[in-house]
């Protein structure tokens, strides 16, 4: 099985001298190999050329990142956080995550990709979570990484986010300073944070598997059995969509 995972845009180097890099942080490859039982595959930022790729795939992975989808995508005005973003990576993932769905290719969305979800089915996002009144700080705060991705706060869990959890509360850890606003086409909530903020959805119309979560299972996967769940999950669907790619093949189209 083969699971694309886009990356991200970079420009890495002395000031004056940067040189374009495309990257994503190893640990979503590392999931998937060790955890969905897949081959990654990193898609660079290229834009719309790169939906040639689906057809190879089994599953699409579009994981967290530093950077926030431009609101320009889902006219929310002016940028809050103008140091932010990563247009190529937004000109790439939008159409593929559309192009995933209607093409029933199971897709796995975390933190900046459940955002990017949202916005690429017609929804929209708060640009800035701790500004909201009634909301809270979500994001990581300083700290070493095993203190910033730890346990944050609780998230009630349902529909078949539970079923597949077993739980219908859970705990997860929290680094995103963006979030659902209001929810795109046929997208529905599955997990909330105690604030209301929408932790997690998924599309029951959809012709494939289909889950976004605003925390990060990803990380110290093995250890945390609702990520396990999560990424079984995921790797079942990536495997019925390559039988049933076999299967076409065999029938000559």
């Amino acid at each position: 099985m083969i699971v694309g995972i886009p990356a991200c845009a970079k420009s890495l180097g002395p000031l004056g001298a940067e040189t374009p890099f495309h990257q994503t942080p190893a640990r979503y490859a590392q999931a998937v190999l060790g955890c969905v039982g897949a081959l990654p595959v990193l898609i660079p930022p290229l834009g719309e050329p790169m939906l040639g790729l689906l057809d190879e795939l089994d599953g699409l992975l579009v994981p967290g990142s530093p950077s926030n989808v431009h609101p320009s995508h889902y006219k929310g005005g002016d940028s809050e956080t103008p140091d932010l973003h990563d247009l190529e990576r937004d000109h790439t993932t939008l159409p593929l995550i559309r192009a995933a769905i209607a093409g029933g290719i199971p897709v796995l969305a975390i933190c900046r990709g459940i955002q990017e979800l949202n916005v690429a089915l017609g929804g929209s996002l708060f640009q800035r979570v701790h500004v909201q009144p009634g909301m809270s700080d979500h994001r990581g705060g300083p700290g070493a990484h095993e203190i910033r991705y730890g346990p944050k706060h609780p998230v009630t869990v349902s529909g078949s986010l539970a079923r597949l959890v077993q739980a219908d509360r859970i705990e997860v850890n929290s680094l995103h300073g963006q979030a659902i606003d209001r929810l795109g086409a046929g997208l529905v909530v599955e997990a909330r944070a105690p604030d209301g903020t929408i932790e997690a959805v998924a599309m029951p119309s959809a012709r494939g598997w289909l889950l976004g979560v605003q925390w990060h299972p990803e990380w110290a996967f093995a250890a945390n059995p609702h990520s396990v769940a999560i990424f079984t999950a995921f790797g079942d669907a990536c495997r019925i969509r390559r039988r049933d790619r076999a299967a076409t093949d065999r029938r000559g189209g």
